[in-house]
């Protein structure tokens, strides 16, 4: 799979600007091309897909997080065997966005942990989707940086 399979649309993350009423962001990935390397890659042992629980989502710097459109890789990963399940470009400021969004959505709910959705698409159709709390961003020599990741409260790394 080459990360020009995919594509990665953002929404309901406009109202934070707008103050509008809080929406639970959403990232929607789509695959169009190697659709059954990617169902094989979110295959688990048992023949499942697998579960939010066993899955990571991380985007890693290419450039510095200061340069002025610094770009990267969006990643989803699998947590028990930590391999890529797929990889995709994508600009540091709309990931960015994303998390601030995803922050700001959580102080809202009751957990207050910021909170987000992956859906994974196949060639348009629907596959997965993940309820996910944790977003880590890298710098290019692979140094988590904290402040602009999405981690919820009580979680160690």
């Amino acid at each position: 799979m080459r990360r020009e399979d995919f594509t990665l649309t953002v929404s309901r993350v406009q109202w934070v600007s707008t103050d509008d009423t809080p929406e639970q962001p959403l990232v929607r990935i789509n695959c169009h091309g190697a659709d059954a390397q990617l169902v094989d890659r979110l295959t688990g042992p048992d023949g499942e897909l697998l579960t939010n629980e066993e899955t990571d989502v991380a985007f890693r710097l290419h450039d510095s997080i200061d340069d002025d459109d610094p770009a990267g890789v969006v990643s989803v990963t699998n947590r028990i065997t930590g391999s890529f399940v797929l990889e995709l470009n994508e600009s540091a400021s709309d990931v960015l966005q994303f998390i601030q969004a995803a922050r700001e959505y959580g102080a809202t709910t009751e957990s207050g942990d910021g909170t987000y959705q992956v859906e994974i698409y196949v060639d348009d159709e629907p596959l997965v989707t993940y309820e996910k709390s944790t977003f880590l961003i890298y710098d290019p020599d692979g140094n988590l940086l904290r402040s602009q990741s999405l981690i919820p409260s009580g979680i160690e790394l």
